[in-house]
């Protein structure tokens, strides 16, 4: 199979009665989802009734641990906030062949999961990605779509490819993603570190366009447009300077070069005509900036050398699980 994604598969709204070998296990983490966990439980059991469902309470101050044990769930507790945290330590716990990884906002359509796991497995995937579509205008805000899509090109900009939904929180992973994932991320920027996990290791992968409505009454949503959307900007920025160092320093020399020639050139033109400097200041200036860009360059031909070394035994790791199906 090729590393280029095949076009969007589009899943019913409901599927016929599923059954695998593999074992399946359902990770929902949560914050103060009382009045929508109990839900998401039931119909993921329904949908999928030889997974285990685990729910991983974040410090809630309400009853979402209780909803979630009385509706059938594995109920346990990370105590670090942030979902990010979350997600680490649900990798890192639970062990399976093949993860479905959602929201406990009741937001996501349970139904879909068989059709995406048979994807998975059918084509040997690494993750499919639930791609969120919605006609309701209170479930997929305008600025949020706009975010959504911003900071989704912003990805395929840098890193080469292109995803629909990158801020999705409904995935699917083959054992072999989730125990490679480094899972570096505190909060809301996880879903930006599982793409660019899924691009630096040139994984196959899909996406699944599937219903999104909007929460349940009496549940609020923990992110905060503004601020947690400067962190995932930030998260991309890291990424990219760790991942692709060649190019980011390039970038900087490249910029900082160009300062310095901006500057230098009056200079230039004047100890030609003159044989004099006048702005000796201003020459320092150009030759510090001259001197930061070449350390700019040789830093990223160092790190990129370290970098693909780095990305070499994440890969040899990465090829020692064995596919799904």
């Amino acid at each position: 199979m090729t590393d280029s994604m095949s076009n969007l598969l589009h899943l019913p709204a409901a599927t016929a009665p599923w059954h695998t070998p593999e074992r399946v296990a359902v990770l929902i983490p949560c914050y103060n989802e009382e009045a929508a966990i109990g839900q998401v439980v039931h119909d993921f059991r329904a949908a999928l009734p030889e997974a285990a469902v685990y729910v991983y309470d974040n410090n809630s101050r309400d009853g979402t641990r209780e909803a979630a044990a009385t509706a059938g769930a594995i109920v346990r507790t990370e105590p670090r906030q942030g979902k990010g945290n979350v997600v680490r330590r649900m990798f890192a716990d639970i062990d399976a062949d093949i993860y479905v990884l959602v929201d406990g906002d009741d937001t996501y359509h349970a139904a879909s999961a068989p059709a995406m796991i048979e994807r998975l497995r059918a084509a040997q995937l690494d993750m499919v990605v639930g791609c969120r579509e919605s006609g309701e205008q209170a479930a997929y805000r305008r600025g949020h779509r706009f975010g959504n899509a911003l900071l989704t090109g912003f990805v395929a900009t840098l890193f080469g490819r292109q995803f629909s939904d990158i801020l999705s929180g409904y995935r699917v992973f083959s054992r072999r993603f989730v125990k490679t994932f480094p899972a570096i991320s505190a909060g809301f920027e996880t879903e930006t570190e599982l793409t660019i996990h899924a691009l630096e290791l040139r994984m196959p992968v899909d996406e699944a366009v599937t219903p999104y409505r909007s929460r349940p009454e009496g549940s609020a949503s923990k992110l905060n447009t503004y601020r947690d959307g400067f962190r995932i900007l930030l998260t991309i920025l890291k990424l990219f300077r760790s991942e692709r160092p060649l190019e980011f320093f390039s970038l900087a020399g490249a910029i900082l070069g160009l300062l310095a020639l901006i500057l230098a050139a009056p200079l230039f033109v004047t100890y030609i005509e003159t044989g004099l400097v006048p702005r000796f200041p201003t020459a320092i200036l150009a030759t510090g900036l001259t001197i930061l860009a070449s350390l700019s360059m040789a830093c990223g031909l160092i790190l990129d050398t370290v970098t693909r070394g780095r990305q070499e035994l994440r890969r040899l790791n990465y090829l020692a699980c064995p596919p799904p199906g």
